[in-house]
């Protein structure tokens, strides 16, 4: 045997997904035991797959590891009835730390859960016909659709397409219903279980994460070229025709390692309605034969496409399925981003676009957003829609109600005119501390501080009027989207960050990295002289990402 028959060495995960390919490890007996107050190694990993992290409070660890565990919900397009909405409040006030977390890719996150509450709180989500299923693990990630109810029906239509996406590619292991509604460990040891196979995933499922988004030109609200996967709707004379597919977007990347890196997706054909699952499961098991099982870091589908070539991708694809794509149709993207206050809906109805700071819904001195949120829920019957930029809207409200949800949101301090600043309604920001064991920096905890100060500074020079995305996460990992930011800040080290400018509105160009580690109190100061020369040197009305790009990026010395 020569060198180049040696195989390459799999990642730990990969071996314990060949182990125990239903994914139960030892999970149900661990839960049961009252003496235990977290899982093991393994079965940490096996607990993703189930939409739950082991965490500790970051804050206590001078003292000693307090366990916890994130729970994060399956939610297709973010859309949620009264009654499953007000099951997740009560769940986050039993269970978890008194609020809940609008992720960015329109879910709800429990934070601060421990293991007593665990059982409970996954037992209450699925008896609310919700589940977790799949909503962190090596595979489909939940899926994104637009959530603002549509004027023109292409919105229901796309999103009962998002939710057929979503069961499609859901994993078929036995062990989530038998340990978090039977309440029962699954006999790993059985020969059934021992030698199960998904039948879409294989024994061992992906070899990362895959993400999937649709979206409706011109608006680009889910930022769709940052996912694996994304459906673009088409539509002809007001009818959806069919769908652009985008293939191979990702934006985890690793400080100091030049071999990762963020990607847009390339757009390689469109599709009708009718073939949208078969080519969904196509592009998933592309992903799952070819992509890179021996280094996590270089798993993601963005680097098959990457390392062997669109048109690579085109050609394996359309053997999986026996025909090639049709050519893409033209679209445009032209802004992203959520729209706030009342807006009528097609069908007659109001919806209600609601701003909530880093996506965290609670209640603190004088602004009582939960408490607001549960008694319009739960005396109206409406329903819940989750924003990809981490907001939320009520949707289908009588008129008739629309004084009287007024009267209930101000006597609880919530605003729904002028409810935050342009530049605050445009800002995003991970949780990173203390909950994240990522994270390398504050995120949520310290942009609103960062954004009362840049709002000074935008004031002082006359910009405050101006829109511009902003997005901050703890890490590199990027799960505020921050590398399609017009000003985006990445975690380096406790209280540094790296600055990135230059993306644009539509969320269709990746931004630049601008200066590498700035300390948090240096950040207004390291701005000043950027924003002063944006004030005099755009053009018209021109958008900072783009000034950015044009002027600033031309600046930027080019690393080796």
């Amino acid at each position: 045997m020569n060198e180049n028959d040696v195989k390459p060495k799999l990642t730990h995960n990969e071996v314990i997904k060949e182990a125990i390919p239903t994914l139960a490890g030892t999970i149900g007996a661990v839960l049961a035991d009252p003496a235990a107050d977290r899982f093991a190694e393994d079965d940490i990993q096996f607990l993703k797959f189930h939409g739950i992290y082991q965490q500790d409070d970051r804050d206590q660890r001078k003292i000693a590891k307090h366990y916890m565990f994130m729970i994060r919900g399956r939610i297709p397009g973010g859309i949620l009835d009264s009654k499953q909405y007000l099951v997740f409040d009560r769940l986050a006030m039993d269970h978890g730390n008194q609020t809940l977390r609008i992720t960015s890719r329109q879910s709800f996150q429990f934070h601060g859960v421990v293991k007593t509450g665990l059982g409970p709180l996954m037992k209450g989500i699925n008896q609310a016909l919700v589940d977790t299923l799949a909503a962190c693990g090596d595979v489909n990630r939940n899926v994104m659709a637009p959530p603002a109810p549509a004027l023109n029906g292409l919105g229901s239509q796309v999103q009962a397409d998002a939710r057929r996406a979503s069961e499609a590619l859901l994993p078929a292991t036995k062990a989530y219903h038998a340990i978090w509604v039977e309440g029962v460990q699954l006999n790993i040891d059985d020969p059934a279980n021992k030698d199960f196979v998904d039948p879409l995933y294989g024994k061992t499922y992906l070899p990362r994460k895959f993400k999937t988004a649709f979206a409706i030109p011109p608006l680009n609200d889910v930022d769709v070229l940052t996912n694996d996967l994304g459906f673009i709707a088409i539509e002809e004379n007001g009818k959806l025709v069919g769908y652009n597919v985008s293939v191979g977007g990702g934006l985890g990347t690793s400080h100091g390692n030049a071999e990762t890196f963020p990607r847009i997706a390339d757009v390689i054909g469109f599709i009708t309605p009718e073939q949208l699952t078969e080519v969904a499961r196509g592009v998933l098991t592309v992903h799952r034969d070819f992509g890179d099982r021996t280094n996590r870091k270089h798993a993601r589908l963005k680097y098959v496409l990457e390392d062997k070539g669109v048109e690579w991708f085109k050609t394996e694809l359309a053997a999986r399925l026996g025909y090639a794509l049709a050519p893409v149709r033209p679209y445009h993207f032209d802004k992203q981003g959520d729209t706030f206050g009342w807006q009528r809906q097609a069908n007659g109805g109001l919806c209600l676009g609601l701003y909530v700071e880093a996506g965290r819904i609670k209640d603190v001195e004088g602004y009582k957003l939960m408490t607001a949120l549960r008694e319009i829920i739960a005396k109206y019957p409406l329903e819940i829609r989750l924003t990809p930029s981490q907001n939320i809207i009520l949707a289908n409200i009588d008129p008739a109600k629309q004084s009287e949800i007024n009267a209930t949101l101000a006597s609880h301090g919530v605003a729904v005119e002028q409810q935050a600043t342009a530049l605050r309604r445009a800002s995003m920001a991970c949780p990173s501390m203390p909950t994240c064991g990522l994270g390398l920096a504050e995120s949520e905890r310290f942009l609103p501080a960062l954004m009362t100060r840049v709002e000074g500074l935008l004031s002082e020079l006359k910009l405050a009027d101006d829109g511009m995305v902003v997005r901050m996460t703890g890490c590199p990992n990027g799960c505020a989207r921050p590398y399609m930011a017009e000003l985006g800040f990445v975690g380096k080290a406790p209280g540094k960050y790296q600055i990135y400018v230059g993306g644009n509105e539509s969320s269709t160009r990746l931004n630049k990295l601008f200066r590498e580690s700035v300390k948090e109190v240096d950040i207004v100061n390291e701005l000043r002289p950027v924003f002063s020369r944006y004030a005099v040197e755009r053009v018209g009305g021109e958008r900072f990402g783009d000034w950015s790009a044009r002027v600033l990026w031309a600046e930027i010395p080019i690393k080796s």
